[in-house]
């Protein structure tokens, strides 16, 4: 068994779930006040089953191992054998969570990162890129400075979820189950405690109704370190396109709209990572990105946060231009929609000032 800290009770319960319906303890962190409802009722993931219009509830306090819950000056990493970092880049930077991470990259834990934007350390790992430059991506890059890049891998957070309107914080519903797919640590020692999860997570079982079920959801480890980045072509195509001069729209429409535009825009990111490293085998193609795209009829996060208000989110759009410059590369399309977000980040941060007598 396994105990692995998980940072972020929202999006982390899914994987906390997966974990202990494996047999491994998962304690995630979060809130002091999220932590005491997670301690004492559990986490709640709902599922979709393929047959099946109903949604299958986990109840964690009915699995295996244990998830639990902590506030981060309540941790000691140093006994997990894993970090998962499942949190929004801009979050690490407060305060306590701050002080837990340089705890972290102290205790010199291997980490999982479960982020659309990769952190810096994972970033360093790829040959010939230059990771200065790109300090405007992040809400303050020195905050992993002290991370060891061989400590610290990625995976894509393909699995989409949400909290369900209404419900409290350790109720979340899956909908879209795909799975996590995780590049390699340097150390195959730490990569083989991956393989180990992975294989575990695959062979748990859920007793529903008289029934022994495989849920969906998986964690698949792959060789390359560049596997994670076949989230990024999505991310430019469909959900930063989201974002318009006068409001958002769903992804469905983001991609369809212009399929033709889409499609330039989805195989020029395909091509910077390409360039980047990666094999095209790594990537996934546009046709299967689009067709799934049908079904997404809301917009993305980050349009939805964006529109709520939020002065900062997570900047891949702005990451993927700038490792293009790097490689000599740009897309029209791709600019305009850098110039779309910061003007609609401005408009937020201005809104936010006080306002004078």
């Amino acid at each position: 068994m396994s105990s692995i800290l998980i940072l972020g009770a929202s999006y982390g319960s899914l994987l906390a779930t997966k974990l202990a319906m494996a047999g491994h303890q998962a304690c995630l962190v979060c809130t002091p006040s999220t932590a005491a409802l997670i301690n004492a009722q559990g986490t709640r993931v709902k599922f979709p089953v393929t047959g099946s219009d109903a949604l299958i509830e986990v109840d964690s306090r009915r699995l295996p191992a244990a998830v639990t819950a902590a506030a981060p000056h309540d941790v000691a990493p140093a006994e997990f054998d894993l970090v998962v970092l499942a949190m929004q880049e801009s979050q690490y930077g407060e305060e306590s969570v701050r002080a837990l991470m340089q705890r972290v990259a102290a205790a010199r834990v291997p980490c999982l990162a479960l982020m659309n934007m990769p952190p810096p350390p994972y970033l360093r790992r790829i040959a010939g890129l230059q990771v200065e430059p790109l300090a405007a991506c992040f809400s303050d890059m020195a905050l992993w400075d002290q991370f060891e890049p061989g400590l610290v891998t990625l995976a894509s957070p393909d699995p989409q979820a949400f909290r369900p309107a209404g419900e409290p914080k350790n109720v979340l519903q899956v909908g879209l189950p795909t799975n996590f797919k995780c590049a390699p640590f340097e150390d195959d020692a730490h990569t083989a405690l991956l393989r180990q999860l992975e294989a575990d997570v695959d062979a748990a079982r859920y007793e529903w109704n008289g029934e022994s079920l495989s849920l969906p959801v998986k964690l698949k480890n792959h060789p390359s370190l560049f596997v994670p980045l076949a989230k990024w072509p999505m991310l430019l195509c469909g959900n930063y396109r989201c974002i318009g001069d006068d409001g958002i729209r769903p992804i469905a429409n983001a991609v369809y709209d212009n399929l033709d535009l889409s499609r330039s825009v989805y195989e020029w990111v395909e091509a910077m990572c390409v360039a980047l490293g990666a094999q095209t085998a790594d990537l996934v193609p546009f046709d299967k990105y689009a067709a799934a795209a049908t079904s997404l009829k809301k917009p993305s996060s980050a349009a939805r946060s964006v529109a709520a208000g939020a002065v900062e989110i997570e900047r891949v759009d702005l990451l993927v231009q700038l490792l293009a410059s790097q490689k000599g590369m740009a897309h029209a399309e791709v600019d305009a929609v850098v110039r779309r977000v910061e003007t609609a980040l401005k408009r937020n941060r201005e809104a936010a000032l006080p306002q004078g007598n």
